[in-house]
């Protein structure tokens, strides 16, 4: 039956709708829209499901200095056993002195900016939903044509660097250098958190690069521009990572929660910083880590 309200609003169609201007999120506030468009609309049952939000002065992730891990064995254990309970506890800490220059740091996040801030025109030319005919993949919301509730208000940029990096032909001149830079230390921090992790576990610091958990690194760039109505939508839904391990920057914005003990913790930004999430994979492989 075809009521008056389903022919007002299909959520297909005006996703689909949405899809194909190719502009993103970005696109809608470029247009200076004043009311959220209703596939961003989070429903209003949803609130039920939420948990008490806790202040970030009541309750901190762990942070990890790693300057010391190759002075001595004390210093290195003493490192593992930090990570070895912020694995198993949180399933999430921050690294500090984790080796990656801060320039590295701050390029990276300025030209992914860039990039989602440039000419529509020009980011068109690379917005797909398919990483088997390209590289770098543009668009806006991954699963847009999943069943979930709601779209989220962000556009994002994906590349896999590695284990078949791109050439950097395939990569926009606007973010190029900082892509391929960045992904260098991550991919050098990732191999040094594999190894703290196999020794939190007992093993040998080697056992999880030998099973290829550091083979296949996936760079995300998310982008949330300003939203006219905040409280109507979200930046990216809640959910838990289908990885081994997700080493995210954030700028000075904020705006991360992580569930700890059934409450939702904020994450301010640490200038310098990044957060380590235990994903998926290790968690059902290991059991090591939970959120």
């Amino acid at each position: 039956m075809v009521t008056k309200n389903s022919i007002e609003f299909d959520p297909f169609i005006e996703r689909k709708a949405f899809d194909e201007t190719k502009v993103g999120v970005k696109g809608l506030v470029d247009a200076k829209i004043t009311e959220v468009p209703r596939i961003f609309h989070v429903p209003k049952d949803s609130s039920t499901d939420k948990k008490p939000s806790v202040s970030v002065s009541d309750l901190e992730i762990p942070t990890i200095d790693l300057a010391s891990v190759h002075v001595d064995t004390a210093s290195r254990e003493a490192v593992v056993e930090k990570v070895r309970y912020a694995a198993e506890k949180w399933g999430f800490f921050q690294v500090v002195n984790h080796g990656i220059p801060l320039n590295v740091l701050k390029e990276i996040e300025d030209e992914g900016r860039r990039f989602h801030e440039e000419d529509p025109e020009f980011k068109k030319r690379y917005f797909s939903r398919d990483f088997n005919k390209n590289k770098f993949v543009y668009n806006s919301n991954f699963d847009l044509y999943s069943s979930s509730p709601s779209v989220n208000w962000r556009d994002a940029f994906s590349c896999y660097m590695a284990p078949d990096p791109p050439s950097p032909e395939d990569l926009p001149v606007t973010c190029r250098d900082a892509m391929i830079e960045y992904s260098k230390h991550v991919m050098s921090l990732g191999g040094l958190l594999f190894e703290l992790l196999s020794e939190a576990l007992g093993l040998e610091s080697d056992i999880l690069k030998s099973m290829d958990c550091l083979k296949t690194m996936l760079l995300i760039c998310n982008y949330y521009p300003p939203c006219p109505q905040p409280d109507l939508t979200l930046g990216i839904s809640k959910h838990s990572d289908n990885s081994f391990l997700t080493l995210l920057l954030q700028d000075n914005v904020g705006g991360l929660q992580i569930l700890h003990q059934d409450s939702w913790v904020d994450v301010s930004p640490l200038p310098g910083a990044l957060v380590i999430n235990i994903g998926d994979f290790l968690q059902v492989k290991y059991k090591i880590g939970y959120i």
